[in-house]
């Protein structure tokens, strides 16, 4: 079966950065066991990414570049916070390096890192940690099949074959 939007698709991947200098730095991979599993043409993954995958069946195997305008964007200096201290009151100061889980103002969920604790704030960066770089997939199709109608209005695939629970 051919990948296509309203489909479950499952790959293994292994995904490096290229970093500024050419080095080619190795990020993250999965494996036979806990493939990614996704629900193609929803708004799920980057659309660069979906759009590599289009056509393919299981099986394929294709490598491609994301560029950072095609991925996460360019680094936005500007996006820093300066967090209160009593936020922290309870958990105590995080490290430097730390992922902090955040919630705007809208119920929106994200991360930012701490990059620096002072006598008054907790520093964090909101970028998202691909953000500024440039990522390239090794990629095998394990499975792909039409998502059912319970995924549909869920928005999330549930597994290879449909039967996870949530």
């Amino acid at each position: 079966m051919t990948i296509a939007n309203k489909h479950v698709v499952a790959v293994n991947y292994k995904l490096h950065t290229i970093e500024a200098n050419g080095e080619k730095v190795f990020v993250e991979e999965t494996s036979a066991e806990n493939p990614l599993t996704y629900l193609h043409g929803v708004g799920m993954m980057i659309p660069k990414f979906e759009d590599e995958l289009n056509g393919l069946t299981a099986g394929d195997t294709k490598s491609f570049t994301i560029t950072p305008e095609e991925g996460y964007g360019a680094i936005d200096p500007n996006a820093i916070a300066q967090l209160p201290l009593d936020m922290f009151s309870e958990s105590g100061l995080p490290p430097v390096g730390a992922m902090l889980p955040l919630t705007d103002d809208q119920g929106n969920q994200f991360r930012a890192v701490v990059v620096e604790v002072t006598e008054n704030a907790v520093v964090a960066d909101l970028n998202h940690p691909m953000a500024g770089k440039t990522l390239t997939f090794d990629i095998e199709v394990v499975a792909t099949r039409p998502a059912t109608e319970e995924e549909l209005a869920h928005g999330h695939a549930h597994g290879i074959d449909g039967t996870e629970t949530h």
